[in-house]
Parts: structure tokens; C-alpha cells; sequence
């Protein structure tokens, strides 16, 4: 089985065509020098030394629990990758980069965990597969724009834009959704109109694997809501299935709520109506979900990805927001933190590794 991290893999979505710029220019940027081994854990791994563990090609094979996981480490033990059983979330570990949107915010995010997709849900064991073997290695070089790289590549702060061989914009600065005439502030939720998906953004026809079709609207072209981002990013450039209603099927549905209870992958912190607060099964690339609307408190209704904790330790995650108009990691209308007491802290209700 071919690498999914491949750049043709990774474009399938796009026509193949390869990305330009550089990673300045979509947010973040490489911290040259700093290599994995000194970058922080990837905050998965408890320390337990009756885990389960097994050795090949050099790599030893950790099992964990809650939730089940394969650990993977060097023969000096520092931790190279974690897979997590049912999802195709796969982090690995490899050179620190800082993620930053100064026009909102004066943190900044610098990590060395990289969010990679699989090409099928992780099952124990499957670290002897012959594809692992040819995989692995070649995903810990891998410096290709990966789930967090891809997601910035739509930064309301500003991101080029990124076009394929038939002239369709892939990529490059997103907004919300239309102006809303009838909310009067800039900070005010639905200052920005919802119901934008992936394919209004793209301004193209979809056609689901169920075989329901979509029609982008004109007037959302460039647009995309929490939700619709996430199924850009994760259903359109990474390749998870989508779906176009809000109930159970093959891979992601349309909205928060909907990926929140019925997604793909494992639920790992379950709505029970209150503040979220131990976050400690939280890793990069995590989908986070809330409930922030005060007329219907206890319905999700914002969804967004969690990126590790800032400069300051906070725990940060990016998502497409009505006052930043399009993706941010920044704090107009609210910090995006997941602790604490601010706005969106108080909302956060689950959360959901794919």
C-alpha cells in the first residue's frame, strides 16, 4: 500500500497540483534547528511501565488504554508517533513549528506534532503490517503540509491562494459566510451568515458518496462555517467521507452537533451538558465542540480543532468564527481557549479524534 502522506496522496483532492509558497506565508513557520527529540511530548503516552510493549524494526510498540492506542518510541524512549484505535488520526513527531496570527492575538502555538491522516482506522497489531513498515518511516521525514499545515492555508489572517491545473482555487483566505443585515456588530454571533460548506468555498457541484448532490450558492463562494472548514480540511483535502445529512452515516456529517454525536473516529470526551474540563486526552488535531449559544445552551453549535497549548500553556484551538470571518486561532468576540472562564471555554462541551 503507497504512503498516504505522499503529496500525490495528499492533493488527490486538488488535481494533483504541488503547493506553492512558503510556510510563513500560511501562519506558521519552521523552526529551523529544532528537531523532535527536543520538542515536547506528544502528550499522549502515560508513563505506565506495565503497558504492553513490543519491538520491531527498531521501534518499540507501547499499548495504552482510555482510549486504546498503539505508542510508538525510539530505542532511547522518546515518543515518536501515537495511533489511536478507530481513528485515522495519526501524530507524529517531527520538527517544531510556530503557529501565530498576530493581527489577533498575541500568542503563538510551537509544537513538534505533526497530524497525519491513515489511510484506514487503527486497529492494534497493525504496527506488523507490511504497509507500517513502508509507511512509517518515510511519514517521520515527512515535512509536506500536514492537517494543521493545510488548515492554515485558509487563515482569516490571510493566506495565498493555491490554484490546481483546471484553474479551481483550492486554498487561500477564507470568510464565514454572507454578511448578515440583521445583526448589527462585527462581534456579535451571526454577524456572519452560516450554512457554508466545503463546496460553496470551491464554488463547485458536489456529488456525496450516498449520491445526493449539493449546489454551491454564488454569494458563499470563498466561505466556509465551523463545520463546513473542518469538512474542507479534513473531507475535501485529506480525504475522509463525507456525508451531506446530519444523521449516522459513512464518515463526516454537515454539522458540529451531528460530527460531534455521530462522527467518524472515537469520542473522547462525551457531552454531558457542562464545561469540558479535564483535557488531558486532548491531542493536535483533535476536533473540540461547543455549545455557545445563549438561547439553546445545551445544543453544540461551533466546532473547531484543537492545536496544544500556546506560549503561555493554554490550551488553543483554531475554527471558523463569524467575528474573525473565516478561520482563526486568535480572540476577537472570545479567546480561543479551552480552559478557564472566558467565552468559549464555558461553552466547551466534547470532543472527538477522527
Amino acid at each position: 500500500m503507497s504512503s498516504p502522506l505522499s503529496r500525490r496522496r495528499l492533493l488527490a483532492g486538488v488535481g494533483g497540483v504541488a503547493l506553492a509558497g512558503t510556510a510563513a506565508a500560511l501562519g506558521y513557520e519552521l523552526n529551523k534547528g529544532k528537531s523532535a527529540a527536543s520538542g515536547p511530548s506528544l502528550g499522549s503516552a502515560d508513563a505506565s511501565s506495565d503497558a504492553p510493549t513490543t519491538q520491531s524494526g527498531g521501534y518499540r510498540f507501547q499499548r495504552q488504554s482510555s482510549p486504546g492506542r498503539t505508542v510508538v518510541q525510539d530505542g532511547s524512549g522518546n515518543e515518536l508517533a501515537v495511533f489511536t484505535d478507530g481513528a485515522r488520526t495519526a501524530v507524529l513527531a517531527g520538527p517544531s513549528r510556530t503557529f501565530s496570527e498576530p493581527s489577533t492575538t498575541q500568542a503563538t502555538v510551537t509544537s513538534s506534532t505533526w497530524v497525519r491522516v491513515l489511510p484506514n482506522a487503527w486497529k492494534q497489531g497493525q504496527e506488523h503490517s507490511a504497509w507500517f513498515a513502508q509507511w512509517f518511516p518515510k511519514a517521520l521525514h515527512d515535512t509536506s503540509p500536514d492537517v494543521l499545515g493545510v488548515a492554515f492555508e485558509y487563515s482569516s489572517a490571510g493566506a495565498p491562494n493555491h490554484f490546481n491545473s483546471s484553474g479551481l482555487r483550492y486554498a487561500g483566505r477564507a470568510h464565514f459566510g454572507p454578511r448578515n443585515p440583521g445583526v448589527t456588530s462585527s462581534l456579535d454571533f451571526g454577524y456572519h451568515d452560516e450554512k457554508s460548506d466545503f463546496y460553496d468555498y470551491l464554488g463547485i457541484p458536489w456529488t456525496f458518496s450516498d449520491g445526493t448532490h449539493a449546489q454551491p450558492e454564488k454569494d458563499r463562494y470563498g466561505d466556509a462555517d465551523c463545520s463546513g472548514f473542518q469538512r474542507l480540511v479534513w473531507g475535501y483535502r485529506m480525504g475522509i467521507p463525507m456525508h451531506n445529512t446530519n444523521t449516522a452515516g459513512v464518515g463526516l456529517p454537515r454539522r458540529a452537533y451531528a460530527i460531534a454525536a455521530a462522527g467518524p473516529g472515537v469520542l473522547l470526551i462525551p457531552n454531558t451538558g457542562a464545561q469540558a474540563t479535564d483535557l488531558s486526552v486532548l491531542q493536535p488535531g483533535d476536533l473540540v465542540f461547543f455549545a455557545i449559544r445563549k438561547d439553546q445552551p445545551s445544543v453544540i453549535d461551533h466546532c473547531g480543532m484543537y492545536l496544544g497549548p500556546d506560549d503561555a500553556g493554554r490550551p488553543r484551538f483554531y475554527s471558523s468564527r463569524s467575528a474573525a470571518d473565516g478561520p482563526t486561532m486568535g480572540d476577537l468576540a472570545g479567546h480561543a481557549l479551552l480552559d478557564g472562564t472566558d467565552f468559549y471555554a464555558r461553552g466547551f462541551r466534547s470532543a472527538r479524534r477522527l
